[in-house]
């Protein structure tokens, strides 16, 4: 009889503590994450580092990748709304397209905060880049190394806004030199094999062109083999400090600059802000800019994200 009972016991706290773990997994933070694309290293090293910050809190982890389709970022949204995430940590690949995904979330009690690119609709945070200081810094680097005169062409991309505040701070740092004449604006997609194309045509269009800048490093990598492959003397910035732009500076290439990001800082911060407002703060920033840096040959070498 006592065996039995000893037996039924075991049993007991066997089935309690399973229901115990169970009822904990259910309870587990969730944490959801939707990128505008993945094909992209700074995108990847956003994601490392919100994996490292799950696995620190115990929590689950969704990712998902629009891929650069706002309808299918929203379905992602609502995919994981069905998974009842606390969280939702939004990398739009448009801003306006994706409000109804914000307002959706609001509704289903998430918190929602925009990282890297803000989006309209009731976010309670947005972390990011102050992109037009890092438009502004490239191009005013790109003119001084020009020594204020010559001939450059924007290399420009995907009209979200970081993108938008990159080239409106560019062109505000080259209005400030009187010998530098902006000759042409073209779109390269942030692609590497878009942008060879279009600096080709630029460089075959502008004989006396001396200097390039690009909205990302992606689209700039593409901009160098253009510009190698042209014999030509053009300087090439841009805005990321990505690991092979950043490897391309330290060689001595003529991509002479990048103004870098910290993509992990900002993923980081943003999740430190949701998580303050779900733990009950009230006075936490409805905007929080991370700051940019010139790398230049200078300090290539010991950089990285």
């Amino acid at each position: 009889m006592k065996k039995l009972l000893t037996n039924v016991s075991a049993a007991a706290l066997a089935i309690a503590a399973t229901s115990f773990a169970a009822s904990a997994q259910d309870d587990a933070l969730k944490i959801g994450m939707t990128f505008q694309e993945m094909n992209n290293p700074y995108f990847v090293s956003m994601q490392e580092a919100l994996q490292e910050a799950a696995d620190m809190l115990g929590a689950e982890l969704v990712i998902t990748d629009a891929g650069h389709d706002v309808a299918k970022q929203i379905s992602d949204v609502e995919d994981m709304l069905q998974q009842d995430i606390d969280i939702l940590l939004l990398n739009p690949t448009d801003s306006a397209g994706i409000e109804s995904a914000v307002r959706m979330a609001k509704e289903a009690g998430a918190i929602v905060v925009a990282v890297d690119a803000n989006a309209n609709g009731p976010v309670d945070t947005f972390v990011g880049s102050k992109n037009r200081d890092a438009g502004y810094m490239s191009c005013k680097y790109l003119a001084e190394a020009l020594d204020g005169d010559g001939e450059v062409a924007i290399l420009d991309g995907i009209p979200v806004i970081p993108i938008l505040e990159r080239v409106e701070g560019c062109k505000a740092a080259l209005e400030e030199f009187e010998g530098i004449e902006l000759v042409d604006t073209q779109n390269g997609r942030q692609d590497r094999s878009v942008a060879l194309g279009v600096v080709e045509n630029m460089i075959q269009s502008h004989p006396n062109l001396e200097g390039i800048f690009s909205v990302n490093d992606g689209g700039a990598m593409g901009a160098l083999a253009a510009i190698q492959g042209s014999g030509r003397d053009v300087k090439l910035t841009s805005v990321d400090g990505a690991p092979e732009a950043v490897t391309a500076i330290a060689q001595g290439t003529p991509f002479i600059e990048t103004t870098a990001q910290f993509p992990r800082d900002q993923v980081r911060v943003g999740l430190g802000m949701a998580l303050a407002q779900l733990w009950g703060a009230r006075v936490v920033p409805s905007e929080v800019p991370i700051d940019v840096m010139v790398v230049d040959s200078e300090n290539a070498e010991g950089f990285s994200w």
